[in-house]
Formats: C-alpha cells, structure tokens, sequence
C-alpha cells in the first residue's frame, strides 16, 4: 500500500518531453491505484491527437477551444467552444472500449481526457451542454453548483464525470464525505461505494487558490491497514489533487471562483458517500443559499 503525503496527493502540471501536447498526467501506477488515467492536454488550432482505448471506456470534455472526433465508432465536430470552465457547461464524449480515434482541434485549447479498464461493451455518446443537468448543492457558504456530465444511471460502466463551481469563501464537497467501501444495506441498496477520485482545479481569476483537506478514520481501509491520511494541500490554477480514499473537503478563496472537473471510477458507476458523522449536522443548520449561483 502506498502512504499519501500533501506532496503526492497534489499534481501540479508537468510537461512531459516525450509528449508535448500532455500538460498534466496521471495513471494508476503515479497514484497508486487500480483504474483511473487522467490528463490534460493542449492542441493548437490544426493539431491533431491520437489514441487507442484498448480495454478501457474514455471519455473526453472540453476546458477550452473546440474539437473534431474521428474514431472507428463514430464522427462528432464542434465539441467545445467555451473559451474557459467558467462561461458554460462542457461538453462529454464517451468512447467505449476498443476505440481508435483521433482528436483535431478546430479551435486552440485545452481539454480533459480520462479512462479506465472496463470489461463491458456501450455505446459512444456525446453529452452536449444542452443536455447537461446543472443544479445547487448545499446552503449558505456551502452553496455550489453541480453540472452533471456522466451522472450515475449513465449508460457507462464506472466512470462518472461531475464539474462543480464553489464561490469565493464558500466550502464545498462539505459536510466532508467518503466513498471507499463498497457497503450495501440488508435491503441490497447501495449504502457506499469504493471509488478514486481526481479533482481537477481552475480557478478565476487564476492567481487564486482552494484548500482542500484528505484523511481518514479507522472506517477507512488504508487507515486501518496503517497508513493513515492527513493532509492539507492548496489547489492552484491548472493542477490535480488525488483522492485515493477518506474524506476530502474544499473551501474557495475569497475573491476567486474555483472550479473543479470531478472523475470518480470505481466499484458502482454511482457517488453513493458516508458523510463524517462529526460534521453532518451542518446540512441541518442552512437557511438559504448563495446569489452568485448559477455561474450561467
């Protein structure tokens, strides 16, 4: 098992020589988990990338620019066209397993792209903005905006895809919650699922940064194995923060809007979470809700 320190639950980005498109990545074997990649990736108007799934479903959403698909599944164009996260709900292209295809960008930008392995065969699919679900969670200082890209009850298999937009001063995925066991009730519903998770920030206006807190409690396996989490890292424009189990709370600078793209894979293609029975009482206390939201 691996012991997660602030220096490698935060992924700042990182060039890589070999790739140069690839501003920022992530596997499981730097994470020291079983099933998500995650990158981030820069194409230059005319630029084109090329993949391969292999035995992983993938999915891509735009941060910035816009985007051609061409893969041996299908043909999708106009993917994008928001100039940042912040002036509008992504797009999600959803590619099973077995896919070739190559992305060209018909505008500069930058975009997200994450996989995992899967042993089921779905449709691709484009999520366009239009049919995201976007909604507000919480209360008070704890008011965000949630967008819905592959919510659970997607026809996927694991992954879920969410971007969440927290106001300056504001906390979010609070009350603190987690997700790493897979619990059902005697009932057979899913109390909590075992899930990764990557949080990836940024912020408006971009010198401007979140905290956001992991650890864990003897409910936790990693704890319970002797390697516990605690540790509290600050979110800058443009990096990743890794959640690999325990519960993982934001707050937003004042001033600065943070957004953050969230990738969850693993036991149930759900969020299903335990709230930390010490803090769960807030949800009790709110009285209202935050007129800055919606951003759009």
């Amino acid at each position: 098992m691996k012991q997660y320190t602030t220096q490698n639950l935060l992924i700042p980005p990182s060039p890589c020589p070999d790739d140069p498109g690839c501003v920022l990545s992530i596997t499981p074997e730097s994470a020291g988990w079983e099933y998500i990649s995650f990158q981030v990736r820069k194409l230059a108007a005319g630029a084109s990338w090329s993949f391969a799934t292999g035995e992983n479903e993938l999915a891509l959403v735009n941060l910035s620019g816009r985007y051609a698909v061409v893969s041996d599944k299908g043909t999708w164009s106009g993917i994008g066209g928001r100039m940042s996260p912040f002036e509008g709900a992504a797009h999600a292209l959803y590619l099973p397993r077995r896919t070739a295809f190559t992305v060209t960008a018909e505008e500069a930008g930058e975009f997200a792209v994450t996989w995992c392995p899967t042993d089921e065969d779905h449709a691709p699919r484009l999520v366009r903005p239009e049919e995201v679900r976007v909604s507000l969670r919480g209360g008070d200082n704890v008011t965000r905006q949630i967008n819905d890209l592959l919510p659970p009850g997607s026809p996927v298999h694991r992954l879920v895809l969410v971007e969440v937009y927290t106001p300056g001063g504001n906390w979010s995925s609070y009350p603190p919650h987690k997700h790493d066991v897979h619990a059902a009730g005697a009932d057979g519903a899913l109390l909590e699922a075992d899930l990764e998770e990557v949080y990836y920030y940024r912020i408006n206006p971009p010198e401007g940064y979140a905290f956001q807190r992991v650890y864990t409690d003897a409910t936790c396996p990693l704890h319970r194995a002797g390697f516990p989490i605690d540790a509290v890292v600050t979110a800058t424009d443009g990096c990743a923060v890794l959640v690999p189990e325990g519960y993982h709370p934001v707050v937003s600078a004042p001033g600065y809007t943070t957004y953050y793209l969230n990738v969850l894979a693993g036991s149930a293609q759900s969020l299903m979470a335990r709230d930390d029975p010490r803090y769960s009482w807030v949800k009790e206390t709110y009285r209202g809700g935050d007129d800055r939201l919606p951003l759009y």
